[in-house]
C-alpha cells in the first residue's frame, strides 16, 4: 500500500499518525502494542486530524533520535523498520513494526507487569496478567485449554454427560480421551485438561466461575429496559441449543408451504446466529475473569460477544476473509468431532455471504474493551412481546431439542408450584450444600423452557430473588401427574 493510500486511511489496529516526536511515551506504547498484537505502521509528520502531511524539519536527526529512544525504552529489544518518505515535497518518517516472536514487549519504565500494551482499534490498552500469559503461550504454541489441572482426576469429569453429547461417536476410554486432549499426563499421572473441565467438568463453575452464558432480551434498541433474562450453565456443546432456544423464544415464526412438508420460517437468521454462537464459544478467552459470553437481543439486532481479543497476528479484516487461528484447541476439536464446526475458517465468509443473500445488513465485527462482538442486524424490527405463537414455537423447539425432565428438575418444579422458592430453599430440598453444576443446569433449562419465572426479573441476581412456576409449568406438572396415574 502506497504512502498516499495510507494517508487516506483512518487510524486503526495497524495504523497511527503523529505530527511529531513531542510525545515519545505515547509513541513507545503504540510500538509495543503493535509488536504484541498484529504489527502496524506509525507515520510521523502528518496532521492526525486532517491527514495532511506537515513534514519533519530535520529528518536525519529525528530518525537517529527515534532509533535511540526505541532501543532505550522498550524491552525485549525491538528493531522496527524506520524509513524516510517524501510526500508533497515534505519528508515523513514511517515506522513499521511486525508481530514479534519475542512478545510480550513492554515499556521499560513501567516494567514487565504493568508496561505491556496491546492494540484495540485505534487505542492502546494495558494488558492484564491473564493477557500477558496468553501472549507468552501464543509464542510457544500452547493453548490455554490444553494445560493440565494437576489437582483434579478423571472423577471430576461428568463422563455420563459427555457420552450423551457424543451419542456413541466415541467410547471415551482412556486412549480416546488422551487423543482428544481431554486428559493429559502430568507428573506421571493422568489429569484432566482445562478444556475437559470447561466442556464437561462436574464443578466447572468452581474452577472457571465466568464460563457461562448471559442471555438478555431488551425492549427497544438499548439496554435501558430488560424484558427477559437467563443465565446458562450448560456444558459448552449443549449451550449452543440453549442459546438458540432463548433466541427462538423471542422471535416470530411463520410457515412455508411451498414444499410437501411444512417448513418453519423464523424472523431471525438462525443459521447465521448458530455459527456466530459457536464461534463465540470456541474462541472465548476462558482465562479472563468477570467476563461471561453475552447474547443481547434488541428489537433491531442481536449482539453476541465473547471475552478475549483476537489472537496475536489477527485483525477483523483477516477474520472476515476466513483466516482462522484457534485459541482453544481442545474445545475446537470437540466441536469439530460433533460436527458443530465444518471446516476451519469457512464459517465467517459463509455467513457473510448468507447475510447478503437474505438481504440483511452487513454483519458488524469489532473489538470492544477486551472482548470481540459480532452484531447480526434484523431485516425487520421485532418488538419485545410474547404472543401465543411465540410461546407455542418456544415449547415446540424445546420438545425437539431436549430430553425429558431430570429428577432435579422435577423436584424444583414441584416445589415452585406450591410457592415461590429461593435458591437456598431449593438447595435444602435437594440436599445440596452449594449450587452444583446439575442444579445450575436444571434451573437454567426450566427458565429457558418458560416453566419457571423469576419474581424479580429486572434484577436476576437480587438477594431476594425467588422462582415460581408459570402457567406452562403447572400444565407440565399436571400432565406428568396424569401420566403417572395412568401407568399405576
Amino acid at each position: 500500500m502506497t504512502i498516499e493510500t495510507l494517508l487516506k486511511q483512518p487510524e486503526g489496529k495497524t495504523l497511527e499518525f503523529k505530527r511529531d516526536l513531542s510525545s515519545p511515551k505515547k509513541l513507545m506504547k503504540t510500538l509495543v502494542a503493535f509488536a504484541n498484537t498484529a504489527g502496524g505502521k506509525v507515520i510521523i509528520g502528518v496532521d492526525d486530524k486532517n491527514r495532511s502531511p506537515v513534514g519533519i524539519a530535520h529528518p536525519l536527526d529525528e530518525e537517529e533520535r527515534l532509533c535511540s529512544m526505541i532501543a532505550d525504552a522498550i524491552s525485549p529489544r525491538l528493531v522496527p523498520n524506520v524509513e524516510m518518505v517524501t510526500v508533497e515535497n515534505k519528508t515523513l518518517l514511517v515506522i513499521e513494526v511486525f508481530l514479534s516472536g519475542t512478545r510480550p514487549h513492554w515499556v521499560k519504565a513501567e516494567g514487565p507487569e504493568t508496561g505491556v500494551y496491546v492494540r484495540l482499534g485505534s487505542t492502546n490498552r494495558q494488558a492484564d496478567r491473564e493477557l500477558i500469559a496468553e501472549l507468552r503461550r501464543s509464542v510457544e504454541g500452547i493453548a490455554f485449554d490444553e494445560l493440565p489441572m494437576p489437582d483434579l482426576t478423571v472423577a471430576d469429569l461428568d463422563l455420563a454427560a459427555m457420552k450423551t453429547v457424543f451419542r456413541g461417536r466415541h467410547n471415551l476410554d482412556e486412549k480416546e480421551m488422551l487423543t482428544l486432549r481431554l486428559l493429559t499426563k502430568d507428573q506421571g499421572r493422568l489429569v484432566p485438561t482445562k478444556g475437559a473441565v470447561l466442556i464437561c467438568g462436574k464443578e466447572r463453575s468452581l474452577h472457571f466461575p465466568d464460563a457461562w452464558v448471559q442471555c438478555g432480551r431488551f425492549i427497544g434498541r438499548d439496554k435501558a429496559r430488560i424484558f427477559d433474562h437467563i443465565d446458562l450453565y450448560d456444558h459448552l456443546p449443549q449451550a449452543v441449543d440453549g442459546i438458540l432456544l432463548f433466541l427462538k423464544k423471542h422471535a416470530m415464526r411463520g410457515a412455508d408451504f411451498s414444499e410437501v412438508r411444512r417448513k418453519d420460517v423464523w424472523s431471525i437468521p438462525l443459521e447465521i446466529l448458530r455459527e456466530v454462537v459457536i464461534n463465540a464459544l470456541v474462541h472465548a478467552d476462558y482465562s479472563q475473569r468477570g467476563a461471561p459470553i453475552r447474547v443481547a437481543f434488541f428489537d433491531d439486532r442481536i449482539e453476541i460477544e465473547n471475552p478475549g481479543i483476537l489472537l496475536p497476528g489477527m485483525t477483523i479484516e483477516d477474520m472476515r476473509r476466513g483466516v482462522s487461528k484457534i485459541r482453544n484447541h481442545v474445545i475446537a476439536r470437540i466441536f469439530r468431532e460433533l460436527n458443530l464446526i465444518e471446516q476451519w475458517g469457512s464459517g465467517i465468509p459463509r455467513i457473510l455471504r448468507e447475510a447478503e443473500a437474505l438481504g440483511l445488513p452487513d454483519l458488524q465485527m469489532e473489538e470492544i474493551g477486551m472482548r470481540v462482538r459480532v452484531t447480526v442486524f434484523l431485516v425487520e424490527q421485532i418488538a419485545a412481546t410474547k404472543s401465543a405463537e411465540q410461546v407455542e414455537a418456544h415449547d415446540e423447539a424445546h420438545d425437539e431439542a431436549h430430553e425429558p425432565m431430570t429428577e432435579v428438575e422435577q423436584v424444583i418444579m414441584t416445589a415452585c408450584a406450591h410457592s415461590p422458592q429461593s435458591t437456598p430453599d431449593l438447595l435444602r430440598m435437594l440436599g445440596y450444600k452449594s449450587r452444583t453444576g446439575n442444579f445450575k443446569r436444571a434451573l437454567s433449562r426450566l427458565l429457558a423452557m418458560g416453566l419457571l419465572e423469576m419474581t424479580n426479573p429486572q434484577k436476576p441476581r437480587a438477594r431476594n430473588q425467588r422462582y415460581r412456576s408459570t402457567h406452562s409449568g403447572e400444565e407440565v406438572l399436571r400432565k406428568a401427574g396424569q401420566d403417572k396415574e395412568s401407568t399405576q
